[in-house]
């Protein structure tokens, strides 16, 4: 076949390729439109435009969501900066398979344009293999291995994050990126080469003027041409052709398959994430962490307990089906790229229990595409039998690697002219299992580590919610904190005449507002105890620490004592949103009356509830956490840590990070800083610290339900803590005390690990020079 031949062939195949792709694709962009403007109304995501747009672009641009893994980052910064640049590059190949001298204008040996585009191309070339090479240590497997007993007992040898993920997908979008870089860097060595031997074409025209055929054009290509430059005009020319109708026939499958595979979010992502970060919920790019999103009904947020007095009778409560989705979750569903980060750090998943939040979403977001398909076809995607039984017809196609879709619809029967409808089956118990709902501590770890910005928390409260205020089904071990914090604003089912025993054995008095001074106007400081801090044993000691501490450093302070109630954090946070709320506006209530303004906290929950979700419901106040204050006095000499006489070694001590203290809230320094202030302990760092730290466990109310599934989360910390060498696991929320305490012997192992709180810790620092005035 002769040259022009050749070309025309392959234009004609090029034309019809691309008709397809575009098609496809265009049919995809309107099917994801509509399945995520189907969603409920979330109101303030799209607004304000400027800065969103600024965030958006930093975010992008600056890949500060790779953080910790600067090869990675690197790599995928170079393939994701190659998608645009190169894509430009895909008009010059339908170009030459017209004329192979084809180039576009002045910019074709533009010489800035010709080093930025061959970088670019070599850069993703790197970044690509290193992208494949990445996957294939990491390991891979299917949905059913990640179903299976694979995991179960490995906290310690976690499984890859990509098990679960869809792996056919994921090499055909690499293969992609492989052939048209493969193509974009032929073009150019077979161009210089064509210069080098001053081919032309059939007609006569010059396919590449000599006189660009320079090192100065073709800075990284020009070896490479040299070594077909030997080639015949002819075999330069067909090569020419075959690669650019293989760039164009690479292109454009791409843009059929995602067009065929509107759920293939390993491709989907180069376009959604750029809107899922754009209407990320914080307008600074923070992650939605801290405050948990409030409930919306009608996309309106609740905030009040009079709201349901106005609520219509069919008003819905959560997160049920797919339906009561918002269009900010749908987009969450539809941008996931199965890369398994927020799997890596799970704790559920890492200790053999069945959540994980790649899993979930990919869930939730293959039946939010089969619900769309099913839904499109109407009676046709149902059929009865001879019994008149309704069922989803055999004949509707799955979608993705969703699995069987007859779960996708409940099919309900009408006898009237109406026929059969269909509607969206509840989520909980046919698409999330159950237990994967409440083995979720909210650690957030998921949503830190997530580079496209889903907010996993969010689409778990939203399930819970339902499943508590709509459907009453929850774990029976929350029945009776859930009661008691109802009936005595605890969830320790504890007198509030109880709350201040743990000052009874003190040398000093704790002032106590509404008794030993008016209101919070005569002193500095409100120190909030918090429930655990009241009631729980091991918390008490710590609480009592603090108390004196801020006696010793002559800190006015006052406690709300009996009047105290609890936050409500554990309430919110399993599902119990209309409880939240009454122990929320109790609370602020409180405190208001007590003209409170600033607020000490020895509880990262009580921490973040307070600091974070009050303002929306009007309590507003300077918040601390106890770490924060004890460093700023050690810090301006109020407290003052003694040296032990014997410094030869010291205790070793390892920190542990409190999930709504850190991650939540980035307090990562200070009580690091209050440690390394004792000289008398030698602090060792976990492998798993800061903001990818192992929860305890307790979060999410998880502290009062059991583990019945794999090793306990606790287990694994404190094997973690153990693996340093430490003596002593340090927390600074109560919480992690509790649960890092009841298992304090690592496994495999007869010698315990002691549990104190930082408080603790700097307390006996301050005591030995007690100790030292007593000798002088």
């Amino acid at each position: 076949m002769s040259p022009a031949d050749l070309r025309f062939t392959s234009l004609v195949i090029a034309i019809v390729v691309t008709l397809i792709g575009v098609l496809a694709f265009a049919r995809a962009i309107q099917v994801l439109y509509t399945r995520v403007a189907s969603g409920g109304p979330q109101p303030g995501r799209l607004r304000p435009v400027g800065k969103r747009l600024w965030m958006t672009i930093k975010t992008v641009l600056s890949h500060r969501e790779f953080k910790g893994r600067p090869v990675m980052r690197v790599a995928h910064w170079f393939v994701m900066l190659s998608f645009p640049i190169l894509a430009v590059t895909l008009k010059s190949g339908f170009g030459k398979l017209a004329y192979p001298g084809y180039a576009q204008g002045d910019l074709e040996h533009f010489v800035p344009w010709e080093w930025l585009t061959e970088f670019i191309a070599w850069a993703s070339l790197l970044g690509i293999i290193w992208l494949i090479v990445f996957r294939q240590i990491s390991g891979h497997g299917s949905k059913e291995e990640a179903a299976g007993e694979t995991r179960v007992g490995r906290h310690d040898k976690p499984a890859s994050r990509f098990l679960g993920s869809t792996r056919w997908q994921a090499y055909f979008v690499e293969f992609v990126i492989f052939g048209v870089v493969f193509a974009v860097l032929g073009l150019r060595a077979l161009s210089y080469a064509a210069g080098v031997e001053g081919v032309t074409d059939e007609a006569g025209r010059i396919v590449t003027d000599p006189a660009v055929a320079t090192l100065w054009h073709f800075p990284t290509t020009a070896w490479l041409g040299s070594l077909l430059a030997g080639m015949s005009d002819t075999a330069i020319l067909n090569s020419i052709t075959i690669l650019s109708l293989l760039k164009v026939v690479i292109s454009m499958a791409w843009l059929t398959v995602v067009g065929v595979q509107t759920t293939m979010g390993v491709a989907w992502h180069r376009f959604l994430a750029l809107v899922n970060i754009y209407t990320r919920r914080e307008v600074d790019g923070s992650k939605t962490l801290g405050a948990a999103s409030p409930m919306l009904i009608n996309g309106v947020p609740f905030t009040s307990e009079e709201q349901l007095e106005e609520l219509d009778d069919d008003a819905v409560l959560g997160v049920g089906t797919i339906a009561d989705t918002t269009w900010k979750q749908r987009l969450d569903l539809m941008t996931c790229t199965e890369c398994g980060r927020c799997q890596e750090l799970c704790p559920a998943w890492n200790t053999g229990k069945p959540l994980s939040p790649k899993l979930l979403v990919m869930q939730l977001r293959d039946h939010a595409a089969a619900v769309e398909q099913m839904a499109a076809l109407g009676e046709d995607a149902i059929e009865k039998d001879e019994d008149g039984n309704v069922f989803v017809s055999s004949n509707v196609p799955n979608t993705a690697h969703s699995g069987d879709l007859l779960g996708a619809l409940i099919a309900s029967k009408n006898t009237g002219e109406a026929g059969v409808a269909l509607t969206p089956e509840p989520l909980i118990g046919n698409v999330v299992a159950e237990e994967v709902l409440w083995d979720c501590t909210m650690c957030g770890a998921c949503v830190e580590q997530c580079p496209v910005d889903i907010e996993h928390i969010d689409h778990v409260l939203g399930l819970r919610r339902h499943q508590v205020l709509m459907e009453s089904a929850f774990p029976r071990e929350l029945q009776r904190p859930f009661r008691s914090m109802e009936t005595k604003a605890n969830p320790y089912n504890q007198s509030p005449r109880k709350r201040l025993d743990w000052a009874k054995n003190l040398d000093f008095d704790v002032p106590v507002i509404g008794e030993d001074v008016q209101d919070a106007a005569e002193v500095d400081w409100v120190f909030w105890v918090g429930c655990a801090g009241a009631y729980d044993d091991k918390a008490k000691k710590t609480t009592q620490a603090i108390a004196e501490l801020l006696h010793r450093a002559d800190v006015k302070y006052a406690v709300l004592g009996n009047a105290e109630t609890c936050t409500g954090d554990p309430a919110r946070r399993s599902g119990n949103e209309l409880l939240f709320q009454m122990l929320a506006e109790q609370a602020i209530e409180t405190l208001n009356e007590a003209n409170v303004k600033k607020i000490v906290v020895s509880c990262a929950h009580c921490f973040n509830t307070i600091a974070n979700e009050y303002p929306e419901l009007g309590g507003h106040f300077e918040v601390v956490h106890h770490t924060q204050l004890l460093n700023r006095l050690v810090r301006e000499g109020a407290l003052k840590p003694v040296a032990p006489e014997d410094l030869a070694g010291g205790r070793k001590v390892t920190y542990h990070d409190p999930c709504y203290l850190g991650r939540h809230n980035k307090v990562y320094e200070p009580p690091r800083e209050l440690l390394g202030a004792d000289q008398g302990l030698q602090i060792l760092e976990m492998p798993r610290s800061h903001d990818t730290a192992m929860c305890c466990g307790a979060g999410g109310a998880k502290a009062w339900m059991e583990e019945t599934v794999g090793t306990r989360i606790s287990q694994a910390r404190v094997d973690e803590a153990a693996s340093t060498g430490a003596e002593v696991i340090a927390t600074a929320c109560p919480f992690c005390s509790q649960m890092l305490g009841s298992t304090p012997v690592p496994s495999g192992s007869e010698k315990q690990i002691e549990i104190q709180d930082v408080a603790q810790l700097m307390l006996d620092a301050v005591k030995r020079g007690d100790s030292d005035g007593d000798s002088e």
